[in-house]
């Protein structure tokens, strides 16, 4: 059997791996592998820090996807033979004022009720570990499990596992069309008027599915693009590393993060807006870089080295539309995955290869299924829109 795959971020080459280990032929179709949402990620597995009151749906999905995360990790790197990418290391939670470390106070307690672990730091204790924390935090958490991937490395390390034996490939150009025969996806049409033919298509295009002609059925799958600013700097040439976690932080409510690679780069994000600009505002970039400042004085220091913003497909309930679509045979969905893209991607890419393949799903991925069903926004879905505990 052979499948294409629209899209090359990571959600569509997870899922393409997943395929491929499976034996299928895979096909996968981008104009610019890696080069959308994932391009700008920052990559942090931050199951724990990433709770949000009410939604336990979400909760189990990335508790659940973080969880496979060094599997997939180990079976790339005993592939290729190299690193992907990444990071075991903690990540810190700091509030500047009293008012965002009680924030983070009350988050460590529902987190603490759902099984995770979250350690109160003194000041003192959190710049033992951090020295360049700024001296005037006031409080911050210790996240064990909480690590880092760099999608930057992990793309080109997915598409090379995909493309070494020859069985499948990446094709640099867009998708225009879906094929059909009746209700049947028979493939995909590209830009150039050529024509790729396969027993299944999985669609994982990110916000470009409404871009997407010969189907109608998928104007039920409400996506909305959220963009995001997001910067990266360097630590200057004969310095040591500023930070070696990643550290999240609240400053006056707003989110800000420093996330460190190896190589002395730090990725400093993200702002969240929905007005519709692809370009990078201004006030966003300036907003990150005072509140890293704040939180950690030495990234004034830092050489500028990018800046970019990327929208995210965001849905109204903050869950990924994965599945099948109404009427529509031999096309799986996969989309919607907003900031937690990276996140989510061991999980929804295995999730998608098992639709495509037909395996019989488990009772826990059945549920999961359900909650993140494409059709639940058009009612034509079994569940309701509303959120769903797993």
């Amino acid at each position: 059997m052979n499948t294409v795959i629209v899209g090359a971020g990571v959600a569509g080459l997870t899922a393409a791996w997943n395929l491929h280990k499976a034996g299928q032929s895979v096909t996968v179709v981008d104009p610019t592998p890696g080069h959308g949402a994932s391009f700008a990620a920052a990559g942090m597995i931050a199951a724990v820090s990433e709770v949000v009151y009410q939604h336990e749906t979400m909760r189990g999905l990335m508790t659940a996807s973080a969880a496979m995360y060094p599997g997939l990790v180990a079976e790339l790197e005993e592939v290729l033979g190299h690193g992907v990418g990444f990071r075991g290391t903690e990540t810190l939670d700091i509030g500047a004022h009293p008012a965002d470390r009680d924030t983070f106070a009350d988050l460590a307690e529902l987190q603490r009720s759902s099984g995770m672990t979250v350690e109160r730091l003194t000041v003192r204790e959190a710049r033992r570990l951090e020295p360049a924390l700024s001296p005037t935090i006031a409080g911050a958490f210790l996240v064990h499990d909480d690590h880092q991937i760099d999608p930057r490395v992990l793309v080109p390390s997915l598409i090379e596992a995909l493309t070494t034996d020859g069985r499948s490939s990446v094709v640099h150009r867009r998708v225009t069309d879906v094929l059909r025969d009746g209700t049947a996806v028979t493939g995909v049409r590209l830009d150039d008027g050529s024509e790729i033919l396969a027993d299944t298509t999985l669609l994982c295009p990110g916000v470009a599915l409404a871009g997407i002609n010969g189907l109608p059925e998928a104007e039920g799958v409400r996506l909305r693009p959220v963009h995001g600013d997001i910067l990266r700097a360097r630590v200057r040439p004969g310095r040591p590393p500023l930070i070696d976690r990643t550290v999240r932080g609240l400053v006056d409510g707003r989110p800000v993060y420093l996330v460190p690679r190896t190589d002395g780069e730090i990725v400093i994000g993200a702002t969240e807006r929905e007005d519709g600009f692809d370009g990078v505002v201004l006030e966003g970039a300036y907003q990150l870089l005072r509140d890293a400042q704040v939180l950690v004085p030495g990234a004034a220091d830092l050489e500028l080295t990018e800046i970019l913003a990327r929208a995210r497909p965001g849905t109204p309930d903050d869950l990924p539309c994965l599945g099948h679509l109404a009427g529509v045979d031999n096309l799986v969905v996969s989309t919607g995955y907003s900031r937690h893209g990276i996140l989510l991607a061991p999980l929804g890419g295995r999730l998608a290869a098992d639709l495509v393949l037909g395996t019989a799903l488990s009772a826990p991925d059945a549920a999961i299924l359900a909650a993140t069903d494409p059709r639940r926004f058009s009612g034509d879905s079994p569940r309701s829109p509303e959120r769903t505990t797993l």
